[in-house]
């Protein structure tokens, strides 16, 4: 087993190819620089050779840069066995290390192709020897290694025999399909690695059976040189491995070195998720957005007495947070927890009352957000402490090709204002009315990142619309939730409960020092 194993994102190539993404060239080059720069993985691999004019604009830009920066040799292409054809592609793009892809099974070689073992590898130099001339790096893929090797071993023996003999860097063994278990990857890794001693084998796996991390691990343990891996799991049918899992089960459960910045993954992999349109299940070990949120209150109260429930997967590692679900589950160390982060005290009845409360939302609500509380904690006490800004009346209208408006009546604190405006939707121009009035006390507005709506699944043009708005405020971000049969109105409900937080957050004696939520 290497004492260091190299890492290979292929995001921008084989990541590609998951169905419904598509890289606009100024996407593929912020997310190679970021991949190289900011995360350090020792390799990428950013698209396939003659694919389009697009695909050439952006490779051109991604080599210029990596040249700039003194990382040519870690930016790689696919090529095909076409003698000079994807050669002198990936020249004209200033690269220097092309990925030639040939047939690593039989039944590759002679049904698809049509052609021998030996009419194949002559194709195979003929490409390799013109690369080399040009002054190419040339790595190897063994396309259907893994059922190449399960049906005829002979024929990639005889293979990577004729390969070696070549000036090569590595060979790629994919699992294209895969089909591989972490047995079967034990075997034939360690086979290929200890029959072709000195060679360096790359691994490629696939997630067809949900087995790709654990087969990568067997890779490695087995004498592989490097992991092939994609942000987010993307990648044809079921996806690759995942390069953050990759990363920390190498670490954690082999104690091999990576080169990678875990503090730059979730970022890079939040980057990928909103070029891709690919959602991340918020379940997804170590860049979902729930992985480090504890639900029960036993963990809770276990985290708070001794962190009986942390493990080396902690959060701080990858410049995140723990963060402690309130619902049904919850008990009171969740609640104080929760509490604590909003600065919030509580006699012991009233947190008893609080609590109460929260079990009896959850049995109709999915999730209640510490954003909810001190509406609850409001309703609980019958205290108008947490209503320092009131919406009163609202009306807005919006027609087709015209400007839309808002007029609001609304209480702060004692007084009274009305005010109007218009803008680019309903939302818009309640945001630029609410501005009128509270601009000119010194209220600064937090930015708006993102705004989402919902209905329930399965529901109906009448169902409720959920609306979650993500702000940012020095530098911390945080969200609110708003619900309203009217699309507009739970946006509207949504950013009151901005208001009301960030003015008990500054009527709080400690406001300043504490973020109005923990960052996303």
């Amino acid at each position: 087993m290497r004492e260091h194993v190299l890492l290979m994102d292929t995001t921008l190539r084989d990541g590609e190819q998951t169905q419904g993404v598509s890289f606009a060239p100024d996407e593929k080059v912020s997310i190679a620089r970021a991949l190289l720069q900011s995360l350090n993985v020792d390799r990428i691999e950013v698209a396939s050779a003659g694919v389009s004019h697009g695909e050439k604009e952006a490779v051109t830009r991604i080599h210029d840069w990596a040249a700039r920066n003194d990382a040519l040799d870690r930016v790689e292409v696919l090529g095909f066995t076409d003698h000079h054809r994807s050669v002198d592609w990936l020249v004209s793009t200033g690269g220097r290390v092309l990925n030639l892809l040939t047939k690593g099974s039989e039944k590759h070689c002679t049904e698809q192709l049509r052609k021998t073992l030996d009419a194949h590898l002559k194709d195979i130099e003929q490409t390799v020897d013109y690369a080399l001339e040009q002054g190419l790096l040339v790595n190897v893929y063994l396309e259907d290694w893994s059922n190449g090797y399960r049906d005829s071993r002979d024929y990639v023996y005889r293979m990577v025999e004729a390969l070696s003999a070549m000036d090569l860097r590595h060979i790629m063994l994919p699992d294209t399909l895969g089909v591989m278990s972490p047995a079967e990857v034990s075997t034939a890794v360690g086979d290929m690695c200890s029959r072709f001693e000195g060679q360096d084998f790359d691994f490629h796996p696939h997630n067809d059976y949900g087995l790709a991390t654990a087969n990568a691990m067997a890779a490695v343990e087995s004498g592989a040189a490097a992991i092939h891996a994609t942000l987010n799991c993307l990648g044809e049918r079921a996806g690759n491995v995942s390069l953050a899992e990759v990363a920390v089960v190498l670490k954690d459960k082999l104690g091999v070195k990576v080169s990678i910045d875990e503090t730059k993954m979730h970022d890079l992999s939040q980057m990928v998720e909103n070029f891709s349109g690919k959602r991340v299940a918020a379940n997804a070990p170590v860049i979902g957005t729930d992985v480090f949120t504890q639900t029960s209150g036993i963990h809770a109260d276990g985290d708070q007495k001794g962190q009986l429930y942390q493990t080396e997967l902690s959060p701080d590692r990858f410049d995140r947070r723990h963060s402690y679900a309130l619902g049904k589950m919850s008990g009171k160390a969740s609640l104080t927890k929760n509490l604590e982060d909003l600065g919030i005290d509580l006699s012991e009845e009233n947190q008893a009352k609080v609590l109460q409360r929260i079990v009896e939302i959850a049995d109709t609500k999915a999730t209640i957000t510490p954003e909810d509380l001190p509406f609850i904690i409001a309703d609980i006490l019958e205290s108008g402490d947490y209503q320092h800004v009131e919406l009163l009346n609202c009306s807005i209208t919006s027609g087709l090709e015209i400007e839309s408006t808002a007029s609001v009546r609304v209480r702060v604190g004692e007084e009274i204002h009305k005010s109007s405006d218009s803008g680019n939707g309903g939302f818009d121009a309640f945001i630029k009315a609410l501005r009128k009035v509270l601009d000119p006390g010194g209220f600064e507005f937090p930015e708006l990142i993102d705004f989402e709506i919902r209905i329930p699944k399965g529901g109906h043009t009448s169902a409720l619309t959920e609306c979650f708005i993500t702000w940012e405020d020095d530098g911390r971000r945080f969200k609110t939730r708003g619900v309203h049969a009217n699309q507009v109105f739970s946006g509207v409900n949504a950013a009151m409960r901005m208001l009301n937080m960030k003015m008990r957050q500054k009527d709080s004696p400690e406001g300043e020092s504490r973020p109005l939520e923990k960052p996303e």
